[in-house]
């Protein structure tokens, strides 16, 4: 809204109005902007939440503290929600593809999540949301990113391709196509080039057509499979004070600081990664989306004021995996978002080893002392905010070794 009140005003001359021609002004406010609406309109509706008796239903599972969280209020992530939306809508292009779909994603997964709140809360049911209507909701999001990046004519990117020189004593040129294309390929660490394509994978196919075809079919079940996988992450990283919010702010850091070098032909070849037109906006949309999880972990941090509920963990995981797909580093995922792959897996190991056990002893055994893992830590005795901190600081060596894998090669 703004960018476009500004820009009329540049031409003008009114002074100052050109900086919001500049990417980095405009995400500087909308992390500012962002912070000061969590923080400050967040405590408001915190006390609405409290007035309405919104609060947390709490399962005793013997657990250090745990019954003193009882009445907390939840539903909290929708101040998430709106400390993203609104510094997007006043600072970013709303014609841009890549933050419309971001903010579709937002709302999409913050109705899901807020529905499964609510038949919790108010019609007084602990399963909420039925699983199977919160997969097809996944599966639905899924499919709208992945059908948009294939059809959108403003979905392309320039692919790298390395020089080596002959002289041992210079380094690698990286050089990127003239012309923008759409492609399935995306940014795979740890290997020379840093590309891979998902239409390879069907390499026995003769015509390239076809194969490149599948290969874009393959792409969206990937789409879909990694947008169930990490918003269901994060919503099972949710039960420790401020341990999704912590870990979302540092992931969300990581994949900013990957937009804006994507965003950059100077700074992508830096990296050996594909340069991306346009994605420049999806910087705005991050500096919304970090400043908004550490306002909200002013009221989220240890002991915690409000939670956030379905509403903010389905939507905080749903927004990573998506933008992470937009940027082509979902293969990335594994390690930057392994707090949340170690809690999934955890949960998974859980349950298969408990069936597995039954059938065959005819009692069910466990290999954690609960799942997720970080329950499995306070049953061991660890206080809560020292589980959290160290979950924090190994998300942050994750992040640092994400981005580090790029020069391995």
């Amino acid at each position: 809204m703004f960018y476009y009140l500004f820009n009329y005003l540049s031409k003008l001359d009114l002074t100052g109005a050109g900086m919001f021609k500049y990417v980095s002004f405009r995400s500087a406010l909308a992390f500012i902007f962002s912070l000061l609406i969590a923080t400050f309109i967040g405590k408001k509706i915190i006390r609405m939440l409290q007035k309405k008796q919104i609060g947390e239903t709490i399962r005793d599972l013997d657990l250090a503290g745990q019954m003193s969280k009882k009445g907390t209020p939840t539903m909290g992530g929708v101040i998430i929600i709106i400390a993203i939306l609104i510094p997007c809508i006043l600072f970013g292009k709303l014609d841009n593809v890549y933050l419309i779909l971001l903010m579709v994603t937002t709302v999409w997964l913050g109705a899901i999540g807020f529905l499964d709140d609510y038949i919790k809360i108010f019609k007084k049911d602990k399963e909420g949301l039925h699983g199977r209507f919160k997969i097809v909701g996944q599966v639905g999001l899924g499919l709208i990113v992945g059908l948009t990046l294939l059809f959108s004519n403003d979905v392309v990117m320039r692919e790298n391709t390395v020089t080596v020189p002959k002289s041992a004593n210079v380094e690698e040129v990286v050089e990127y196509s003239s012309v923008s294309e759409k492609s399935t390929k995306t940014t795979i660490p740890f290997v020379k080039g840093h590309n891979f394509d998902y239409a390879d994978i069907f390499f026995f196919l003769d015509d390239e057509e076809t194969a490149q075809t599948c290969g874009w079919i393959f792409f969206i079940l990937v789409t879909i499979f990694i947008v169930t996988a990490v918003s269901n992450g994060a919503n099972l990283t949710d039960g420790l004070d401020g341990l999704a919010t912590g870990t979302s702010a540092i992931i969300g850091t990581t994949l900013g600081v990957f937009a804006y070098l994507s965003s950059h032909v100077e700074f992508a070849g830096y990296l050996n990664i594909m340069y991306i037109p346009y994605s420049e906006e999806m910087v705005i949309f991050i500096c919304a989306f970090v400043g908004a999880t550490i306002g909200f972990l002013w009221y989220n941090s240890y002991p915690a004021q409000v939670f956030m509920g379905d509403t903010g963990s389905l939507t905080l995981g749903g927004i990573i995996a998506v933008f992470a797909i937009i940027i082509h580093k979902e293969l990335l995922i594994p390690i930057l978002c392994g707090i949340f792959l170690v809690e999934n897996v955890s949960v998974m190991i859980q349950v298969y080893y408990f069936k597995y056990t039954k059938k065959k002893y005819g009692e069910g055994r466990r290999v954690f002392l609960m799942a997720p893992l970080h329950h499995h830590y306070q049953k061991k005795g660890v206080p809560e905010p020292k589980i959290v901190s160290r979950f924090w600081i190994i998300s942050i060596l994750l992040a640092m070794l994400t981005v580090v894998t790029l020069k391995m090669r």
